[in-house]
């Protein structure tokens, strides 16, 4: 079965609308005369209120309680009275609610002063006449008084009454003035209904109408042509004719046509710009294979000047060892000479003071050959007294005497010894000399072990950071090999990457292909491959 077009569509939409606004407006009509004044409903509504009225005295009407004050009046059983006593009660408060009710109502002045004071006046008076002197009278049994009470009561009761007429009068009249107005409300709305409802539909029509056109207009033409041209678009035939109306630059189908001359155009620099990177990643793979090449033999080479670099580091290590153990000698033997210059230093200290203590004891034995020359003196002035003494000197003589000779033998031991402490004088003077010649010779020593030292140190410290600057270097060759397999290992992705561009760029060229431009013959069907030769292009088939 053919599927009908846009345009019965809409009319078949219209004509469901018309029937449905038709039967809308047929049931309105029925409704208002249903509903309408002095209609079914109304009648009944009002047939109602007419019962209610015609059984129960309304509140606001004292008629009831004027004749409860005839039933107070003519009983005599005190359990009646106090029934009726509080009947009348019952009808002032509901008199009295009613009233206020109508007072917070919208009426016409003149029903409003007819009906809330002109009959609510004697009403008041009515009651209070009750509540003063009627209903005591009644308690206390006095005849007279609630007689009386009722000739005054029948005035006011009159006067209600009146009053109430005269409303009702006016009820009538207004009920059947609005009755009026409505029935011809609802006459007027019976005719004017079906004239909207009329109009509403030849709007609704003329509306529809109008945005068809507008629809058509701007699809350009019947929607099944446009869907029939984007299938075709679709599966990669861009030679559809495309039929437009004359001045035609807005429509759907003008801009399928644009789109469809864009992707001609697109598909066609596609082609070039697919067949360009082909030959650019063939280029590319193949420099990238050279390269990897290359880079392979820059490897080889740096890992040899590694080993050698490893060799040369061992050797100035070694050097560096040995150098090390120098210094650690020079050390010692300028310790060792050091302590050589001490001792010397105290030696020299030494002989200075032997020959300080030498001097003092050539100065102590000259002060003891002083003493024995004037103890010769002495002696010979001795013997000279005891020669001049005679017999009794001559004691005296032997002993100045002995005292010569022991000063004589005084004086040659002193000088002996004085020969002897200026010969070990000159000898500790000699010795000193020298010594104070071997200590400078010590501090020269010293001297050239500390400067040895301190070239065997330098040295050291030089070999030190000469073995660093070696170790710098080797971790830069070795960061260097890190660097070259590891640009190796880039390039070896960069040739796979350009091959595997290089193949996806033939995949671009058959996915391209598969649209058909003008003057071309339709290109044959691609072999189904895999998904991973092949992508999946969605709504692409070979036209």
């Amino acid at each position: 079965m053919r599927t009908p077009d846009i345009k019965t569509r809409f009319t078949i939409l219209l004509a469901c609308f018309a029937l449905g606004f038709m039967i809308y407006g047929a049931w309105s009509i029925k409704l208002l005369r249903e509903v309408r004044v002095t209609g079914p409903i109304y009648d009944r509504i009002v047939q109602s209120k007419d019962l209610v009225a015609d059984i129960l005295p309304p509140p606001e009407y004292i008629i009831e309680s004027y004749l409860v004050t005839f039933q107070l009046q003519a009983s005599s059983d005190p359990a009646e009275q106090e029934r009726l006593m509080q009947r009348i009660q019952a009808l002032q408060a509901e008199y009295d609610t009613r009233h206020k009710f109508w007072l917070e109502q919208a009426l016409e002045p003149e029903l409003k002063q007819a009906y809330l004071h002109d009959a609510h006046t004697p009403a008041q008076a009515f009651y209070g006449v009750v509540q003063k002197e009627f209903l005591p009278a009644i308690r206390k049994q006095d005849k007279e008084a609630a007689t009386a009470a009722m000739a005054r009561l029948h005035g006011h009761y009159e006067q209600h009454r009146q009053a109430i007429d005269r409303v009702v009068d006016m009820a009538n009249k207004r009920s059947a003035t609005d009755e009026t107005a409505a029935r011809e409300r609802i006459e007027a709305a019976s005719w004017q209904m079906p004239a909207i409802l009329l109009l509403s539909l030849a709007a609704g029509v003329g509306v529809a109408v109008h945005i068809l056109r507008q629809l058509f207009r701007q699809l350009g033409g019947d929607p099944a042509a446009a869907a029939e041209l984007a299938d075709r678009i679709a599966s990669g035939d861009l030679t559809a004719p495309i039929r437009l109306r004359p001045g035609d630059s807005s429509s759907l189908l003008h801009a399928m046509q644009e789109m469809r001359d864009n992707l001609a155009l697109i598909v066609s620099r596609a082609r070039s710009a697919t067949e360009a990177i082909s030959s650019a990643s063939s280029q590319i793979a193949s420099g990238n294979q050279d390269l990897a090449t290359r880079t392979s033999e820059q490897a080889g080479s740096l890992e040899q000047t590694t080993a050698s670099m490893h060799g040369l580091t061992s050797t100035v290590e070694q050097n560096a060892g040995l150098a090390q153990q120098a210094n650690q000698l020079a050390d010692a033997a300028s310790e060792t000479a050091r302590r050589g210059g001490d001792v010397v230093s105290q030696v020299v200290q030494t002989m200075g003071a032997i020959n300080a203590s030498s001097r003092r004891i050539a100065d102590i034995i000259g002060v003891i050959d002083g003493i024995a020359f004037q103890t010769n003196i002495l002696a010979l002035n001795a013997a000279v007294e005891a020669a001049r003494a005679g017999e009794q000197g001559r004691g005296f003589a032997v002993v100045a005497s002995e005292v010569r000779s022991l000063a004589q033998r005084s004086a040659a031991a002193a000088k002996e010894i004085k020969e002897l402490i200026g010969d070990s004088v000159q000898q500790v003077v000699a010795g000193s000399a020298l010594a104070d010649q071997a200590g400078a010779t010590m501090q020269d020593v010293v001297a050239s072990i500390e400067r040895v030292a301190g070239i065997m140190n330098d040295i050291t410290q030089a070999s030190h950071h000469q073995n660093g600057g070696i170790a710098q270097v080797h971790d830069a060759l070795r960061q260097m090999d890190a660097a070259t397999h590891q640009n190796a290992a880039l390039v070896e992705q960069a040739s796979a990457a350009a091959q595997s561009m290089q193949a996806q760029a033939g995949q671009l060229v058959d996915v391209v292909s598969v649209f058909r431009l003008n003057d071309e013959a339709p290109p044959a069907r691609p072999v189904a491959t895999s998904p991973a030769a092949r992508p999946d292009v969605p709504r692409l088939r070979a036209a």
